[in-house]
């Protein structure tokens, strides 16, 4: 099955390739989902203007944090179509990058299952009670050169 991509997507698709920075072309056509040899078959077919590139300095999909991702999908709850579209021109986003953070964001997350949970709970008593045992440890050594220190000091003032 040929997937066919409109104007407007390959528009943004070499925008992006040609801006790319220090990313290789392979990134690229992966973070756009798209083959490699299309994306390159584009760039042989149309230049892209260097005043219609997009500066380095844009942030990728992958940079944004979480609270920048709900915002974006808060602004974009209401938009379709073209309203959608451009929007996510002015951000340097596509839309599936949109409906994939809101996939992230209502997944649920699922509980730690309780076995893993009881084998991390003895590692954590194993681990206190082992730096506990070298806490006296090191206590005890500690004291014994103490003792030492005085020891040494008692017979040197008997020697004098």
């Amino acid at each position: 099955m040929k997937t066919t991509y409109s104007d407007a997507f390959i528009e943004q698709a070499l925008v992006k390739v040609f801006s790319r920075g220090q990313r290789t072309i392979d990134e690229v056509a992966a973070d756009l989902h798209i083959n490699l040899h299309t994306l390159k078959n584009w760039m042989k077919r149309t230049s892209v203007p260097k005043n219609k590139a997009r500066p380095t300095t844009d942030k990728r999909p992958e940079d944004w944090t979480a609270a920048e991702k709900l915002t974006a999908l808060h602004e974009t709850h209401a938009l379709s179509g073209e309203a959608l579209n451009a929007w996510c021109r002015e951000k340097g986003l596509f839309a599936h990058h949109l409906t994939s953070w809101k996939a992230d964001f209502c997944a649920p997350q699922s509980p730690v299952p309780a076995a893993q949970m009881r084998t991390l709970k003895d590692e954590n008593v194993s681990l206190k009670k082992e730096i506990l045992r070298k806490d006296k440890a090191l206590a005890e050594a500690a004291a014994l050169l103490v003792l030492q220190k005085k020891f040494r000091a008692l017979w040197e003032d008997e020697e004098k």
